[in-house]
């Protein structure tokens, strides 16, 4: 996979999607990170990550919290301009992690009034890998209904659901079961947590 879009909305959890970053671009791969305004407040309150709303401050931010060069790039949510906008351009995969339940809904009516909602969008015109990531409990029937629809569309559904089996015994643990399982939808190899019936 050659880029890989990772959208983080407002729901908690935005810790997941740091770390699934980190890890992308630990596996070389190029990244677009999209956040949307909730996502940029939550991810600041919940991590103290803080992301400029200017694109090319933003930008320098997150290239500085990871690490990273031209591997990862930012862009703003009304740049439809912005290469992955278009299905001529379309990334090889988009993950939005953690998903909130109103970006679900709105992809879900088929609404592109952002650049993440148009890349969902793209991906799902395309048959292009779309991952979501909800963190949310209890779900309403509307939710449910919402993640039915996508999932009938073609996008995977995958709820922040760590598992206990492999004995975490961190936070870190369980952030990494459920990266690990978004990893294992994307193909990639990776090393975050132990297998099921493995002695490692």
């Amino acid at each position: 996979m050659k880029n890989i879009v990772v959208g983080i909305t407002g729901a908690s959890g935005s810790i997941y999607g740091l770390r699934l970053i980190e890890e992308l671009l630990r596996a070389e791969k190029q990244v677009t990170v999209l956040l949307t305004n909730t996502g940029r407040q939550v991810l600041a309150f919940e991590t103290g990550l803080k992301v400029s709303e200017n694109p090319q401050e933003g930008s320098q931010q997150l290239k500085e919290h990871f690490k990273a060069d031209d591997s990862l790039t930012h862009y703003a949510l009304n740049d439809f301009f912005a290469p992955v906008a278009s299905g001529s351009s379309a990334p090889e995969a988009v993950v939005i992690c953690p998903c909130s339940m109103g970006t679900v809904g709105r992809i879900a009516a088929g609404l592109s009034d952002n650049l993440l909602e148009r890349v969902a969008d793209v991906a799902l015109k395309e048959n292009k890998k779309l991952l979501l990531v909800p963190r949310e409990t209890p779900f309403n029937q509307i939710h449910l209904e919402n993640l039915l629809r996508l999932s009938k569309a073609g996008a995977h559904i995958l709820p922040a659901m760590p598992g206990f089996y492999q004995h975490p015994e961190s936070v870190a643990d369980l952030v990494n079961f459920v990266v690990g399982k978004v990893l294992d939808s994307l193909g990639i190899e990776h090393q975050l947590f132990k297998r099921w019936g493995t002695e490692t």
